[in-house]
């Protein structure tokens, strides 16, 4: 804020905006606004006046001469009069009458009980001096600013009574199914609440996912066509591969592992009669069950 020369603005002296994108409202309280001060609104910005209390006037986008209830002693002469110091206390708030965006977030339960975690993303607005008017009526100072956190934590129970109006009758894996209606009852509610404190609600997105990173990760394995039992055992052998155990394939495919067992494909050799191996085939490989390789006789 500067007040240079009884020039009440919004703008910092480096140009930027105290508002911001972040600040819905801030609170300007100077004893040297006297009548005759010149206000500043901005294009983005409105104006509410007040003197002890009572609001004076709303003001839209331009530049006033302020006056006030001392107009018959203006300026310098008041504050000499006063040694220094007007007797009146005006407050000039500042409304930002962009867009801003909000976040909420917060836990609800499904119908089994279940904790699903979910993030609501939505736009306000304050669109008229009336609404201006309500917002610094109903929605108190706690400082000189109220921002966009302040917001989120007076709208937070109102979302999520929206939503568990909805999930807690949804089972968990159908919630993505009621994505529509919960986005419906949200935006209503919110909208209802918003409008008490001149508060326009815009465009708003819900995000639900499970709270639990495991079953997240079981949900996503039955996207693929596998059945409950399938996607846990693939979980599992995720989970074992990503430790370097060797029988993650095993898991996945729901056989036992056998230590030191058989790793090559091998073929029993026919046996005859009082354990004695018959004379192998033309071509075929000498059989090793002795450890000795048949001789071959040479004619010389």
């Amino acid at each position: 804020m500067a007040v240079t020369r009884q020039v009440i603005t919004a703008l910092n002296r480096n140009g930027t905006d105290l508002l911001g994108m972040v600040n819905v409202a801030a609170k300007i309280a100077d004893e040297s606004i006297v009548s005759g001060s010149l206000l500043t609104v901005e294009s983005n910005h409105f104006c509410v006046l007040k003197s002890r209390g009572a609001v004076l006037n709303v003001y839209d986008t331009g530049q006033y001469a302020l006056v006030t209830p001392d107009k018959p002693l203006i300026g310098a002469f008041v504050q000499g009069f006063f040694s220094g110091a007007s007797p009146w206390q005006y407050e000039v708030i500042y409304v930002n009458r962009a867009k801003l965006l909000v976040r909420n977030q917060g836990i609800a339960t499904t119908r089994e009980m279940a904790e699903v975690s979910y993030q609501v993303d939505y736009y306000i607005h304050v669109d008229s001096k009336e609404a201006a008017l309500d917002l610094t009526t109903h929605l108190p100072f706690s400082g000189t600013v109220i921002d966009t956190n302040e917001i989120a934590a007076y709208a937070g129970p109102a979302i999520e009574q929206a939503i568990n109006a909805v999930v807690q009758v949804t089972p968990l894996e159908r919630i993505n199914e009621h994505i529509a209606q919960l986005l419906e009852t949200v935006k209503g509610h919110l909208s209802d609440f918003l409008r008490v404190y001149g508060i326009t609600l815009n465009d708003l997105k819900i995000l639900v996912l499970p709270k639990d990173e495991r079953m997240r990760e079981l949900i996503s394995l039955q996207a693929f066509g596998l059945s409950a039992q399938e996607a846990v055992r693939y979980y599992l052998a995720f989970k074992m591969a990503e430790r370097g155990l060797i029988s993650a394939p095993n898991a996945a495919v729901g056989t036992p592992f056998s230590i030191g067992g058989q790793t090559l494909g091998t073929f029993a050799l026919p046996v005859g009669p009082g354990g004695a191996v018959p004379d192998s085939p033309a071509g075929a490989l000498p059989s090793r069950r002795s450890g000795s390789v048949p001789s071959v006789d040479r004619e010389e």
